[in-house]
């Protein structure tokens, strides 16, 4: 079954993101809305992905223009992890294995159940050139085979003006600790 949005939802939508676009100029310099919003309205898809993302409050935006491709990034730009998908263990394999407290979900289910993806390092650390994100929470990124084999997950946050790589058990998982995520258009 196609996910997709209702008429409606799409317009409102599409309004929230065009002035969300349109405050924050400076995180897509040289892109503009028009284009955009051609490639959106022509992807039913995607509409329904940006809207999980809005509605788990991801804040999601316009970052980066792939002219390769010719597709537009989008990511989360919510100041904090976005609220909707904290309190979630890395993957599905360490939601298993937790035997008692399981948290509702995994970073990575919640991500491919959205149809995004979630950040990598160095997109972590790319987001953190065009804003100030997780002073006061942490948010998976993901996390390199090697790591993962052997129980460990990876995740980032902003303390001290600078962007920290830490690691915890991939079934570990907090209030203050979420995922943001990316979707090309």
């Amino acid at each position: 079954m196609k996910k997709q949005l209702p008429d409606t939802q799409k317009k409102e939508l599409l309004d929230i993101l065009k002035a969300r676009f349109e405050k924050n100029m400076p995180r897509h310099k040289s892109i503009t809305w028009n284009n955009v919003a051609a490639k959106l309205q022509a992807e039913d898809s995607a509409m329904w992905s940006l809207n999980e993302m809005e509605i788990t409050g991801g804040e999601p935006d316009v970052i980066a223009y792939d002219k390769k491709a010719d597709q537009y990034i989008f990511c989360d730009c919510s100041p904090e992890s976005p609220k909707g998908r904290r309190s979630c263990c890395y993957d599905h394999e360490a939601l298993e294995a937790r035997k008692e407290h399981k948290p509702a979900n995994s970073a990575i289910n919640m991500a491919a159940e959205m149809g995004i993806e979630i950040l990598t390092e160095e997109q972590y650390r790319q987001l953190q050139l065009l804003d100030t994100f997780d002073l006061k929470t942490s948010s998976w990124v993901h996390t390199p085979t090697a790591i993962r084999a052997l129980g460990g997950a990876v995740f980032c946050d902003r303390r001290y003006n600078t962007v920290f790589l830490y690691h915890n058990g991939a079934e570990s998982y907090y209030a203050a600790r979420g995922f943001r995520g990316m979707l090309a258009v």
